[in-house]
């Protein structure tokens, strides 16, 4: 088995029409067809259903797809890793967020990372929860951020930041009597709430402190985007959720925070990473430098 027969197997796998794979290989059809039954000879099953309404992957297929792909990322770390040492770097670390977990202290954070080792490469991206988590288990992200800790038992999920939540009010609304609002008067008025494939997390974590209303809240909305929501909530569609300190960077006139009459209302941010990993250098010295800004 060679890396040419992996190369081949996933293009078809994600074409599923031999032309098509053979064209994004840049090579004849023919040649294709035999490379896929010379790995399919070697493992000694059928990896893809061919007959007249096309090709489809097999159960074996579809489970031979996903390691195929964990191999493939590992190379192409293996690659980075190489590129980064040839350029002067010591290692790098691939950090995923979700949530909406950017702020101003990550950013500092980062900052200081950067400033203190120079050397080690750190790379964002801006994922859904779900594939966070994929992503964590396959090797694709050292560690990630999110507003959830409820995550499998393989993924260690440590509380790093806990914020108050307020609610956002239009600047004309009846709440604004209220110097903290009591939760059960939410449940009189419509809400416009983060997008769930968004922000899955931070939406579980919000749908529990919602759990006590006594009926069903009025979602009205969902919003992608913070700016979104606080334009929904500005032209009256309903309130929201949010930090009161993602609400004065956003500095509008048109919107109100009130502090929640809740103790439990407050949003966590969760370092997460594999449990069963065993932390290189760079990340104990990254964890151990997040803890000590914490703690101080």
């Amino acid at each position: 088995m060679e890396l040419r027969h992996l190369r081949c197997f996933v293009a078809l796998a994600e074409e599923l029409h031999f032309t098509r794979a053979a064209e994004r290989l840049h090579i004849e059809q023919p040649p294709l067809s035999r490379t896929i039954k010379e790995l399919e000879d070697e493992l000694g099953t059928l990896l893809f259903d061919r007959d007249r309404r096309g090709t489809r992957l097999t159960p074996a297929g579809t489970v031979f797809l996903q390691d195929v792909r964990r191999l493939f990322t590992v190379l192409d770390q293996a690659r980075e890793n190489v590129k980064a040492v040839a350029a002067g770097l010591n290692g790098s670390l691939r950090i995923a967020i979700s949530d909406g977990t950017v702020d101003q202290r990550l950013s500092a954070f980062l900052a200081d990372c950067r400033e203190e080792e120079p050397e080690i490469e750190i790379r964002l991206s801006e994922v859904p929860l779900a594939e966070q988590i994929r992503g964590l288990r396959s090797g694709d992200f050292t560690i990630g951020f999110a507003h959830t800790a409820d995550v499998e038992n393989d993924i260690v999920a440590d509380p790093i930041w806990r914020d108050p939540l307020v609610i956002a009010v239009p600047a004309r609304h009846e709440l604004l009597a209220h110097k903290e609002v009591p939760l059960q008067e939410i449940g009189d008025h419509p809400l416009v709430l983060c997008d769930p494939r968004v922000c899955e997390g931070y939406c579980r974590e919000l749908s529990r402190l919602l759990r006590p209303l006594e009926r069903e809240p009025n979602i009205v909305g969902h919003a992608s985007s913070l700016d979104m929501m606080l334009t929904l909530v500005g032209a009256g569609y309903g309130l929201g959720f949010t930090t009161a300190a993602r609400l004065a960077v956003s500095r509008r006139a048109d919107v109100v925070a009130r502090p929640l009459a809740v103790d439990s209302a407050v949003i966590t941010t969760y370092l997460l990473r594999p449990r069963r990993d065993t932390p290189c250098p760079p990340l104990e010295r990254f964890i151990a430098r997040l803890r000590s800004q914490v703690d101080g």
